[in-house]
């Protein structure tokens, strides 16, 4: 009898034996982003009934109760397990080798068991404090030990895709930082910077909960709380723009309009993300009007790459559009695949951030943000910036991860496309009705909007209705997104030609990037040194100002 020869595996097997683990990866964090999506829109729908004074919430599952699930759920976990999961495919993809995928998985665990122990502290009713988790409200230790636990997994994520991009640099000096790689890292950069406020208020927070200290400094509290809250925001917008960039032009066979103009745009976020958060304090007395005024003018700052953006993007349609022979604008938006779900998706949202960017201008200015900050206006915002572009991107990419990642055809394509529209019809509709019931004068975090039957309330009631059927819809709409993504994985038809979720190549004609613009690390030096300027003095003048301690506070 012959003998056989064990093959020895090559370094192109353990090659592929790594990029199919990454894959694997990254597809536990698409799927658990897709579960997360939709128990928090189902706790949404119930909150739009019940304001709509359709339905009672039972005391055994009070209002409160649904609205830190739903707010902490679709703001906090959901986002932040698919950017981790998008950023580490970018990060695996572009590198010729992957260092290992242990650190990524470490980094989901720890994410995971954060995420059910703050699950676990709001559905049995002991951490109703929202997901704005500042004093006065007290939640169980086991919140705050799970915020903490959902962080500190990001950031072994951050260090697992800054150890790959390091390597990658050390091995290739004189060349550019691959643009998704680079995007990935150059967002968990301000992400770590970010992050350090809730690290800060958590040394305040759990020994108060352990009750370990008689009170807490609840002014320190929500200064932490905002030095993150509002840079939170940018993580996802600068999540979905990384996939604006790098894929939306790949799926009608464009080109990125300019290396250098991304890089800078992601690096002005970096730069001007962290030192905003006072214009969400311009009520507070321990704050110097000075600190806020300049708060105020970094978060106009802001809009300037928000507004390269728009210009980059729109570029890249059109110069695909020319050489495919279309002209003029509406021949370029007739052009594009709008019966492609993963274009779709993105493109409708980018639609909705049109008009949730200028509503945050409008958030951002004194006058008028006294005016509407404790209404409805706000959560009518805040659904069309991150329920729109962000949850929209997000949803678009995932039809095209999935199948790139399972080598299964994608379950459903129509439904998947009416998904999209669908999404965006009731998003439109339930944001729309929100900022005019605001406008009206329609209270947010209230449990009944109709102030016991005042007659004054019945002004904003026909709003909180139309508002309950988009999020109806948009409820739906998340149904159908499920069934899609979990239809792609169970179905297992396999595709007849390799399903691909291609990063676009960056156009030749475009200037050459500066190398000053790949220079991360310094750059995230710079970062922490305009949040340590922001913050420094209003921090000191809080802490030599006197400490009303709070002892904590249940009003549910």
């Amino acid at each position: 009898m012959a003998s056989t020869t064990p093959r020895i595996p090559t370094a192109a097997d353990a090659l592929a034996l790594s990029r199919a683990q990454g894959d694997l990866l990254v597809l536990t964090h698409i799927y658990t982003a897709t579960l997360v999506l939709g128990v928090g829109a189902l706790f949404g729908m119930l909150q739009g009934l019940s304001r709509a004074n359709f339905i009672v919430m039972p005391p055994s599952f009070d209002y409160y109760r649904m609205l830190t699930a739903h707010g902490v759920l679709m703001a906090l976990v959901f986002t932040t397990f698919f950017i981790t999961g998008f950023f580490t495919y970018s990060t695996y993809t572009t590198m010729p080798r992957i260092r290992s995928v242990r650190l990524g998985w470490i980094g989901y665990c720890v994410m995971l068991v954060g995420t059910a122990m703050a699950t676990v502290a709001i559905l049995d009713g002991s951490a109703s404090v929202l997901y704005t988790f500042y004093a006065p409200l007290k939640a169980s230790p086991l919140f705050y030990f799970g915020a903490t636990f959902l962080i500190l997994g990001t950031w072994v994520v951050a260090a697992d895709i800054f150890l790959n991009v390091a390597r990658w640099k050390s091995e290739n000096r004189d060349a550019r930082i691959p643009l998704p790689a680079f995007l990935a890292a150059c967002t968990m950069t301000m992400w770590i910077i970010a992050t350090l406020g809730v690290v800060a208020e958590m040394c305040l927070l759990i020994p108060w909960s352990l009750g370990w200290t008689p009170g807490v400094d609840v002014g320190l509290t929500r200064m932490f709380f905002w030095y993150f809250g509002h840079p939170l925001v940018y993580f996802w917008i600068m999540g979905a723009y990384a996939i604006w960039y790098a894929v939306v032009p790949a799926t009608f066979g464009g080109k990125i309009f300019s290396d250098a103009l991304t890089r800078l745009t992601f690096i002005m976020l970096l730069l001007l993300s962290t030192p905003v958060g006072l214009h969400h304090q311009y009520l507070d007395p321990g704050i110097a009007a000075g600190w806020k005024w300049l708060h105020t003018v970094t978060t106009y700052g802001v809009v300037i790459p928000s507004f390269m953006t728009a210009f980059a993007i729109f570029a890249t349609f059109e110069l695909a559009a020319r050489k495919a022979g279309v002209r003029g604008f509406i021949g370029t938006v007739r052009w594009l695949p709008w019966r492609n779900p993963v274009f779709a998706g993105p493109a409708l949202g980018m639609i909705l951030f049109i008009f949730g960017g200028f509503g945050g201008i409008v958030n951002n200015s004194y006058s008028m943000d006294v005016l509407v900050h404790n209404t409805m206006w706000i959560v009518g915002h805040f659904h069309i910036t991150v329920g729109g572009p962000v949850a929209l991107t997000f949803i678009g990419a995932t039809y095209g991860l999935v199948p790139a990642l399972t080598g299964r055809a994608l379950f459903a394509p129509r439904l998947a496309l009416i998904q999209v529209y669908t999404w965006f019809v009731g998003m439109s509709i339930m944001s729309l009705a929100m900022h005019w019931a605001g406008l009206l004068g329609s209270p947010r975090r209230t449990s009944d909007v109709s102030y016991f039957g005042a007659q004054g309330a019945s002004t904003w009631h026909p709003e909180m209705v139309w508002a309950a059927v988009g999020g109806i819809i948009v409820a739906l709409s998340v149904l159908m997104f499920i069934i899609v993504a979990t239809g792609t994985y169970f179905a297992d038809r396999r595709s007849t030609e390799e399903p691909r979720f291609a990063f676009a190549p960056t156009n030749e004609d475009a200037m050459d990037t500066p190398p000053v613009l790949d220079r991360l690390g310094r750059w995230g030096l710079v970062a922490v040194g305009l949040a340590v300027l922001a913050y420094a003095g209003p921090v000191i003048a809080q802490l030599h100002a006197h400490a009303y301690l709070a002892p904590g506070m249940k009003t549910w």
